[in-house]
């Protein structure tokens, strides 16, 4: 990873973190001061899509060239978006219990984050069972394109459809954060560069993880 984008990370999280706490923000009506996780929560599950979408494309790429580079890769961007996910399930659920005074509802949003949670530690399971390292990394591509089509229609496309009831903010016929007219522009301040910031950081982590596995892989004399 360039040291041009390590930096601009940094220096994103710099403003991020204090805006984030001490910015001023739009009180809505139920969310109150707990808008403030929308640069924690929001952002993340952000960032964790972009780096799920590369590590698809990574294992398209694997499948066509059967380069054993891709497919590391893959898995490390994987690993750092399940992180991504999982820290994003518990801001999540804090969230939850400060505005609908619930860790957990029957909210198809929630189900389909937890349904694709799920998906992804199979991925990990289903990974680390396989010992030919050409039929895993096959299988990890195809596997890694169906639990990402997955996760759209259970968290971007089935909780916006009318007929479904959802407390999400833009799900289930509820106005999202774009339509809140008096949503300060501060707020989007922090918000874009809080997702350029996890998404560079998780780049940065996926490469970090993918040098560990391809030294590793090096020192066994794997090709």
């Amino acid at each position: 990873m360039k040291n041009y984008l390590k930096i601009t990370a940094v220096a994103a999280m710099f403003w991020v973190i204090p805006m984030a706490f001490l910015g001023e923000v739009s009180v809505q009506p139920i969310l109150h001061e707990t808008i403030r996780n929308l640069y924690w929560h929001v952002t993340m599950w952000f960032a964790m899509f972009i780096l799920l979408l590369a590590a698809v494309i990574h294992g398209i790429l694997y499948l066509r060239n059967n380069n054993n580079l891709n497919d590391e890769k893959s898995f490390a961007l994987t690993q750092v978006a399940l992180l991504y996910g999982l820290v994003g399930i518990a801001t999540g659920m804090i969230w939850a219990r400060f505005t609908w005074d619930t860790f957990w509802t029957k909210d198809p949003q929630l189900n389909g984050a937890a349904i694709t949670i799920l998906a992804y530690l199979a991925y990990m399971v289903l990974r680390s069972s396989i010992s030919d390292s050409r039929k895993r990394a096959e299988i990890s591509a195809v596997y890694g394109i169906f639990a990402f089509v997955l996760m759209v229609v259970l968290i971007v496309i089935l909780p916006r459809m009318q007929d479904v009831d959802s407390l999400h903010p833009g799900k289930g016929g509820n106005p999202g954060f774009g339509n809140y007219k008096d949503l300060k522009n501060d707020m989007r301040l922090v918000f874009y560069p809080a997702i350029l910031a996890w998404t560079l950081i998780g780049f940065w982590l996926a490469n970090l993880s993918f040098r560990i596995q391809h030294l590793t892989r090096i020192s066994n004399g794997l090709h």
